[in-house]
């Protein structure tokens, strides 16, 4: 990644990210009357599951498989504070991955309406037998599929 990182700012040529508008509750909200810090990482982790049931990977699917994804690292850099009132878009893109899915980097931009950044979500994972507690490579089929449908960030990197 870029020393900024912000691999995600731009998009390869052609490509969208996966994108959803954000209502942000009440309980989302800290002392300090703006986004607490773990409801990014909630919101990330909530806009990869709906990433992976929508093309398919449904978590039925997964126990069925004996497979989950496993993070190693999440880190998410704040830019703007986010209020009650905001109106937020979350944008997805894979930063970086293994030409099967196997490991992955996934990066999640949040920005408000005025389309300034408020802050990036970077997770680092792979994925996991969940009976045998043990990466797994290589992943079934459909994960390769799944994790190939995510955008590409500019500064995509294949490891």
């Amino acid at each position: 990644m870029h020393g900024s990182g912000y691999v995600f700012s731009l998009l390869k040529k052609g490509m969208q990210a996966f994108s959803t508008i954000i209502s942000i509750r009440w309980a989302d909200i800290d002392a300090n009357f703006h986004l607490r810090h773990s409801a990014y990482y909630d919101f990330g982790a909530q806009h990869r599951v709906e990433i992976l049931m929508e093309h398919g990977l449904t978590l039925a699917m997964m126990q069925e498989l004996h497979v989950g994804p496993v993070l190693f690292r999440e880190e998410c850099v704040f830019k703007k504070e986010i209020h009650l009132t905001d109106t937020i878009m979350l944008s997805t893109c894979m930063a970086k991955m293994r030409h099967d899915g196997s490991h992955f980097t996934i990066q999640h931009l949040f920005t408000n309406e005025q389309k300034q950044r408020c802050a990036l979500l970077t997770v680092d994972g792979a994925w996991i037998d969940t009976k045998l507690r043990k990466l797994i490579h290589p992943v079934p089929t459909v994960i390769t599929e799944v994790m190939n449908l995510f955008p590409r960030g500019a500064g995509f990197e294949e490891v």
